[in-house]
């Protein structure tokens, strides 16, 4: 991934990295105000040797109190130090329960012994702590003293310090807690976030396309929620930026496959509910608005659409002229006020792969093409069924509609597979149902949402603007 692949999955994700962060942080602040708070409450003991005389011998005895001071700090926890200080404070406990509040360390060097104690009840804390360095100093000196009459311990403990009550809790710590849940919640939200979109083999972009084809893509169909209620878009709102997406799709087939002669192409997809219906009857209403002669050709024999989209009868059309009940003549249907025929599917026959590949049909493919400057078949999906297929390599190109945000990537190879199997080219890609806001978005301008109107583009004879121009005088 690039540098901006992680941005475009942080923008996409923003919600889930806010989400995970806020819960992280509220974990953290819960936490802290469950927390029973604790005290540290620290006594300093010095250990020094009782030894006088030369120089050398206090070298001597100053380095035995560094050796020997290691071993002290290790007496603090033990029982023997611990018994008298639970006897003198009263503390109800064990010896070893004790333990696991009390610390006991030696800086490297010195001959200090640092006890802290942490306790929930700070005057116990510091009781504790000014205790056991008491106890200790008592158990060093009847360890290290000889049991010879009148002699006396080599080392002396000193408190040094005397622990004080503290007043500011050491736990819980919540601002370290809040910003330890803040950096674990983020990297959390963003690890999910870059993982989601690893795992994601939905196409959503021209780059997801490319990387899996170099098949050109011709241009991209923005979504619109009232598809359904208006798929001709062109027709209905042709300054809309979705009717500007088909203009754009049109003037880039014109510079599709120069070197063919005939310019007829399948519209097909990979699985079903990807915009290809629409895409081809859109894309000849704007092929016809632009001077073109063009035939609209219903092949899809499973579920023909076009007939519905076009306001049409569709009883009788294409599976009659191939079985030889009517003729072309008589079942091709004038749209619009343009140069744009329609011929519909006609009855749903029981093997639409047969007739779709027979010899006939590619009799009147012919046909079409000396008649119309453009023919436009609208196929069934790729991967369900064959007929787009077996279609495409006797028109001699496809055009696979790709929706984003709907087809896997592995759905995209799966059909271009099927065309290479059958050796018919692919055209070109068209990709539907592009997002127009988020970071998935082409935004305006991408593919030419233009303003204004052209010569197809003509305000409406009541319509504000026309009013407006009339009184301009223009």
């Amino acid at each position: 991934m690039e540098l901006r692949d992680y941005i475009r999955i942080l923008r996409k994700s923003w919600v889930l990295i806010v989400l995970l962060t806020l819960v992280a942080v509220g974990a953290a602040s819960t936490y802290s105000i469950l927390q029973t708070p604790e005290f540290s409450a620290t006594s300093k003991v010095f250990v020094s040797t009782q030894a006088s005389g030369t120089t050398s011998d206090l070298a001597q005895g100053s380095s035995f109190t560094v050796q020997r001071v290691k071993t002290y700090s290790d007496l603090v926890a033990t029982p023997i130090v611990l018994l008298p200080v639970i006897a003198t404070l009263d503390l109800g406990t064990t010896a070893d329960q004790l333990a696991g509040k009390i610390t006991a360390s030696a800086p490297i060097d010195t001959s200090i012994i640092e006890i802290t104690v942490i306790d929930t009840d700070p005057v116990r804390a510091a009781d504790i702590a000014n205790a056991a360095s008491q106890s200790l100093t008592a158990v060093v000196e009847d360890i290290e003293t000889p049991e010879a009459a009148d002699a006396i311990s080599p080392v002396k403990l000193t408190r040094a310090q005397e622990a004080t009550v503290p007043s500011v809790p050491v736990s819980p710590n919540v601002p370290l807690n809040i910003v330890l849940g803040f950096l674990v919640g983020l990297a959390l939200g963003v690890g999910l976030a870059v993982l989601r979109e690893t795992l994601d083999t939905r196409i959503r972009t021209e780059r997801d396309v490319e990387s899996v084809t170099d098949v050109a893509i011709l241009g991209g169909i923005v979504f619109d929620p009232k598809a359904q209620e208006r798929p001709l878009i062109v027709h209905v709102d042709p300054r809309s930026p979705r009717a500007e997406s088909f203009r754009t799709l049109r003037t880039n087939l014109q510079f599709l496959d120069v070197g063919r002669t005939d310019r007829s192409f399948v519209i097909t997809s990979s699985i079903e509910s990807e915009g290809k219906s629409t895409t081809g009857a859109n894309l000849a209403i704007a092929l016809a608005d632009s001077g073109a002669r063009v035939l609209l050709i219903d092949a899809d024999l499973r579920r023909p659409k076009i007939h519905d989209y076009m306001g049409i009868d569709g009883t009788v059309g294409l599976t009659d002229l191939l079985v030889g009940r009517a003729e072309l003549k008589d079942i091709i249907q004038p749209w619009g006020k343009g140069k744009l025929f329609v011929l519909p599917a006609g009855h749903v026959p029981p093997n639409p792969s047969e007739l779709l590949g027979s010899a006939r049909m590619s009799h009147f493919i012919g046909e079409f093409n000396k008649t119309f400057d453009v023919v436009i078949f609208d196929a069934p999906p790729l991967l369900p069924v064959t007929d787009a297929a077996i279609l495409a390599k006797n028109v001699g190109g496809a055009i696979i509609v790709v929706a984003a945000g709907r087809t896997h990537k592995n759905q995209l190879k799966g059909a271009i597979a099927a065309l290479d199997n059958v050796g018919a080219p692919i055209s070109g890609m068209v990709l539907t149902m592009l997002p127009t806001k988020g970071p998935d978005s082409y935004g305006y301008g991408r593919y030419g949402y233009g303003y204004g109107y052209g010569a197809e583009e003509t305000p409406e004879p009541n319509s504000r603007k026309a009013r407006a121009l009339a009184k301009a005088g223009r």
